[in-house]
């Protein structure tokens, strides 16, 4: 079984095209139940953000796998299958792992180094787990993710520079409203994004936030952990609008939230920062006398807070990364030899016990001591010659390749080659991933 990623991003794809394949809701339940029904595909799981839709998979053939979920992310977004396949990157085993711990890092994020993605990681995988869809490859190499994710913030400066897509977007606000302590704030949504804008927002210094949701309940839960904070609800938001100075929108929801037509005019500037996927906010906002509108796209162009990273911290994630999936590896090659092992001395085990039973049989005048000494004696020289190879084989197993020599024992041993199936079968079920 191999680790395979298919995906596009905003470093592969525009914008638009990601909003045509990104799902959200029942509908990426009903794509990742479909992904995880395909033959080729053994275990699934599916990261759909404001600027990637990736499909981690566990597959045993890499051609089936890839044509299965092409396929599927082609069908469920209703994108030719030409025009996606144009802009999809395939990653495969040693590659598919490196991807995915750079993604924790942050490394591949439209902002370098922002943090939000270890939340969506977990995300996509508690759906997973919740729809029975992963097992126990893509369980280790995602909890391995999670943890190299977190090594490198906390060993690095990789998030010193604020870097979520909300600071970029305030950054760009600022340059249009100019300093935001003074202004009012409406913070459409009450997700894990909107929670960080209304933080970042509250920190900023800005005189009123106000926050409006779908779920009025959860509004006040987050409205309640600021001062000059307050929740509305969903039907108050034309009036909200009319009062704000600053948008932020990210909601989730199918069609736009926030229409043109319906704001008020006002004499004065207004900022309207639109981070939801698809869009929330008409882009005709534009066009009104003083309103300035940022979304993902205009994103892509500000990249101050990645160049303020610095070259260092990046390059030590880098080496994070690099240092991690060479271990994972490692330990994964030495653990997929442990089963012919196991099998290995399974096999010499029951020699030892027909021999013994034979010579019980031909020398029947040995008493129990004797008996028991000529076995410890047996057992412990079979135990000393098979120790040398069962050890170097886990070493040399542990280098790419390695696996030929799993295969080099099983022919030289003629052990059974169902014997070390059943092993690695037997392990897996007795495993809660």
């Amino acid at each position: 079984m191999s680790v395979l990623v298919v995906g596009l991003s905003h470093r592969s794809a525009p914008v638009p095209l990601l909003e045509r394949t990104a799902a959200t809701g029942d509908d990426l339940v009903k794509l990742l139940n479909d992904v995880a029904g395909s033959p080729y595909v053994a275990e699934v799981m599916i990261v759909s953000t404001c600027n990637r839709v990736e499909v981690y998979a566990a597959v045993e053939k890499f051609h089936g796998g890839v044509s299965a979920i092409t396929e599927m992310l082609s069908r469920h977004s209703g994108v030719p299958l030409d025009e996606l396949a144009r802009h999809l990157y395939v990653h495969y085993e040693d590659r598919a792992v490196q991807h995915m711990f750079a993604v924790a890092c942050g490394l591949d994020s439209m902002v370098v180094g922002e943090s939000q993605i270890l939340g969506q990681l977990r995300a996509a995988f508690k759906l997973a787990q919740q729809e029975e869809a992963v097992g126990r490859e893509l369980h280790e190499v995602v909890q391995r993710s999670l943890r190299v994710g977190k090594r490198a913030h906390a060993e690095t400066g990789i998030d010193r520079a604020g870097a979520s897509l909300v600071s970029v977007g305030l950054e760009v606000a600022t340059r249009h409203l100019g300093p935001l302590d003074g202004t009012r704030a409406l913070v459409v949504g009450a997700g894990s994004m909107s929670a960080l804008a209304v933080a970042t927002l509250s920190r900023a210094g800005v005189r009123e936030i106000v926050v409006a949701n779908r779920t009025h309940d959860r509004a006040v839960r987050l409205a309640g952990q600021y001062e000059r904070t307050r929740a509305i609800e969903l039907s108050g938001l034309d009036a909200a609008l009319a009062d704000a100075d600053l948008v932020i929108s990210c909601t989730g929801a199918p069609g736009l939230v926030v229409h043109a037509d319906r704001l008020a005019p006002a004499d004065r500037p207004r900022f309207f920062l639109d981070l939801a996927l698809p869009h929330d906010i008409d882009p005709r906002v534009r066009e009104l006398p003083g309103a300035a509108l940022a979304g993902l796209e205009e994103l892509r162009t500000a990249e101050e807070a990645a160049r303020a990273i610095g070259p260092e911290a990046t390059e030590a994630v880098r080496r994070i990364v690099a240092e991690e999936v060479a271990d994972f590896l490692n330990a994964a090659r030495a653990a997929a030899v442990a089963p012919t092992v196991v099998a290995l001395r399974s096999k010499a085990a029951q020699v030892v016990e027909a021999e013994l039973n034979r010579l019980g049989g031909r020398l029947p005048e040995l008493d129990d001591r004797a008996r028991a000494e000529v076995a410890q004696t047996v057992r412990r020289v079979v135990d000393k010659l098979l120790h040398a190879p069962t050890v170097r084989v886990k070493e040399l197993a542990s280098a790419p390749g390695g696996d030929a020599y799993a295969t080099a024992l099983r022919e030289l041993f003629d052990l059974d080659p169902q014997a070390p199936e059943a092993v690695a079968r037997a392990d897996i079920e007795g495993t809660d991933p």
